[in-house]
């Protein structure tokens, strides 16, 4: 069997409050992620969600539990550049250019070779000569996700990747994650994007309380928390001057009173009404969450 990229089981991590007591930032979490796969990290502040990425990254060791990457320890897949982090905040030098900052972290990996495939990659080589200082925020998300790089990782963990970056930038970032991803490599990010996460994560794993509330396909959990909404377009012949016909509207609604119907709306399912769900203070969780989301039929026909 292939080795997981990431296994963790019962993991457990607290903290000593100023008042004396313990804190569980952590409690009891498994979590198994294959190589290749692109898994969105989400949750409300306070989720756990930064703690179980610092042990991810052996920055931290739990309490109790166990969690191996790629078979070993997280310190060790760190040590032998089969891990690399992207963070939100942090790590670059301003007086430094953009090709300096890179050719320096290169130089302590041992991996000069990597320096002009990284720029490339993170399509950085037309500001190559730039310092850091007169860098963009999301061109320096990008030199960040380029050092990286650097070590040619199996896994990347990214935190708000695409923080500063305009749409455009965005898309292209998702893009290259998408191309790594398809030739092996494992993309674990966090982001309040929920869209984001919606549009470019396979997996999504949600985390309130220190828990793993739901663990599915992006897909699922939406259809399991997100709702389900039916959506039409009237004719041609129901539209007028101004707006949709009176009558039509009256048929309309004498068709679906025999379903308990009085209104249609029109909208979809969103990842974000399944973050709401699953994150409030006493979510209401489906018996079988695999089922198809309800259908909600609300509002006025537009």
């Amino acid at each position: 069997m292939t080795t997981p990229a990431i296994h963790a089981t019962g993991l457990r991590k607290a903290f000593r409050s100023s008042d004396g007591t313990d804190v569980v930032a952590v409690d009891d979490v498994d979590l198994t992620i294959a190589p290749g796969e692109i898994v969105a990290f989400l949750g409300p502040n306070g989720a756990g969600k930064t703690t179980t990425v610092d042990m991810l990254l052996g920055l931290t060791s739990p309490d109790t539990g166990t969690i191996e990457v790629y078979g070993t320890s997280p310190a060790e897949a760190v040590r032998l550049g089969r891990v690399s982090a992207v963070m939100q905040t942090g790590g670059l030098l301003n007086d430094f250019t953009v090709e300096e900052t890179v050719r320096a972290i290169a130089a302590l990996h041992g991996r000069t070779d990597r320096v002009r495939t990284v720029l490339d990659r993170a399509r950085l080589g037309d500001i190559a000569g730039r310092r850091v200082e007169a860098c963009s925020g999301g061109e320096q998300q990008r030199l960040k996700f380029a050092l990286a790089l650097v070590p040619d990782p199996d896994l990347v963990i990214l935190d708000e990747p695409t923080t500063g970056m305009d749409v455009g930038a965005r898309q292209e970032f998702w893009q290259t994650m998408r191309d790594d991803a398809a030739h092996g490599r494992t993309i674990v990010f966090a982001t309040h994007y929920l869209a984001e996460a919606d549009e470019f994560a396979e997996r999504t794993v949600l985390m309130n309380h220190g828990r793993i509330v739901h663990d599915a396909a992006t897909t699922d959990v939406r259809a399991a928390y997100g709702g389900r909404t039916v959506t039409f377009r009237p004719p041609a012949s129901a539209e007028g001057a101004d707006g949709i016909d009176p009558a039509w509207l009256a048929q309309v609604r004498r068709a679906l009173e025999p379903l308990g119907v009085t209104d249609v709306e029109v909208s979809a399912a969103s990842l974000e009404a399944a973050f709401l769900a699953l994150t409030a203070e006493n979510p209401e969780i489906p018996e079988n969450p695999d089922k198809p989301g309800t259908v909600d039929l609300i509002g006025a026909a537009r």
